[in-house]
């Protein structure tokens, strides 16, 4: 472990500690932290140059000490212990859990240790919109899923997966060749040699709905060549047209669930963004099934055909009601 991954969690530690001992001697603290007296003023005037957004001198922490003894006298909002969220707490369970099933991963028994803490303290977390219980299922569901591709990776067997291509709104049949199984921005991937688009796909484990080993060895040709990831998973295709969206809080899970671009943070929870897509018949049925909780703000072709389909759904309602 490097020193600064040492400092990090001494320095998160500290703030707490000291409110708790106002005026303890420097060097009884160094000793319960185990390092120098020296060491420890350095991370007390590192501390004293911390605190919130704004950074004036009511926003940091403020730490008085003399030549033997500390005390805390702004703690900058470390004193409370940090929460997740429920859907923080499932993007990390899910980034865990496909890391602990990684081969030759180190920590293995930490990371189980953490799981299980997360997973006990998940039920704490409720935001709105967000159903933990919900979110650690489909966790489950997703871990094995990356069990059956791990084993058919080991064994060297194709797969067939029932697919859902979400930009497509349909769920497909594939036979594919794996080649590996990766994790990128906390979401595990399957890599393969897709028969049907002959080529190279990244497949999202938790949007496979169902996979089978076959019997036939995995055969990817020898000129199908891992994907570059060191600059993110989207790439805009030349046929895709871009709408600016606003989603309100209750909505917000599309950031997560879709590749969007140009992410901005609104008042009220609500966030801007930019989404590509190919079928406008495919937007527009994601606006309307959100119930007014999305709103387009361009393309203006877009936003219209969102309001002319709410309103034949409102008229055929009327008919309805009408005749009964």
């Amino acid at each position: 472990m490097t020193a600064a991954q040492e400092r990090l969690p001494r320095l998160l530690a500290l703030v707490p500690y000291l409110l708790a001992r106002p005026g303890i001697l420097i060097d009884e603290a160094a000793a319960d932290f185990g390092v120098s007296a020296k060491q420890l003023r350095k991370d007390l005037e590192l501390l004293w140059m911390c605190g919130l957004p704004g950074y004036g001198p009511g926003d940091l922490i403020d730490i008085s000490f003399d030549e033997d003894t500390v005390t805390v006298a702004f703690d900058a909002g470390m004193r409370r212990p940090l929460r997740l969220t429920g859907a923080e707490a499932t993007a990390l369970l899910v980034a865990l859990r496909a890391l602990l099933d990684t081969p030759g991963v180190a920590e293995a028994d930490a990371i189980r240790r953490a799981v299980a803490k997360i997973e006990s303290a998940a039920g704490q977390a409720r935001p709105g919109g967000v159903e933990v219980g919900l979110g650690v299922r489909e966790a489950a569901e997703t871990a094995e899923a990356r069990e059956v591709v791990q084993s058919a990776l080991r064994a060297g067997r194709a797969l067939r997966i029932s697919y859902y291509t979400a930009s497509k709104d349909e769920m497909t049949e594939r036979t594919v060749d794996p080649m590996r199984v990766l994790i990128v921005d906390g979401r595990g991937y399957l890599e393969a040699w897709c028969r049907r688009a002959e080529g190279v796909r990244l497949f999202r484990l938790d949007r496979v709905d169902e996979v089978v080993v076959l019997d036939e060895p995995a055969a990817p040709p020898p000129y199908a060549e891992p994907t570059d990831t060191s600059e993110g998973l989207f790439r805009a295709a030349p046929d895709q047209r871009s709408a600016r969206l606003v989603l309100r809080p209750d909505a917000r899970w599309i950031s997560e669930y879709y590749p969007v671009e140009d992410v901005e943070e609104l008042d009220g929870g609500r966030l801007r963004v930019r989404m590509r897509y190919s079928d406008s018949s495919w937007l527009v049925r994601l606006v309307l099934g959100q119930g007014g909780e999305v709103v387009v703000e361009e393309p203006a072709e877009l936003a219209e055909a969102v309001l002319a389909q709410a309103a034949a759904a409102v008229a055929r309602l009327d008919r309805h009601l009408s005749a009964t």
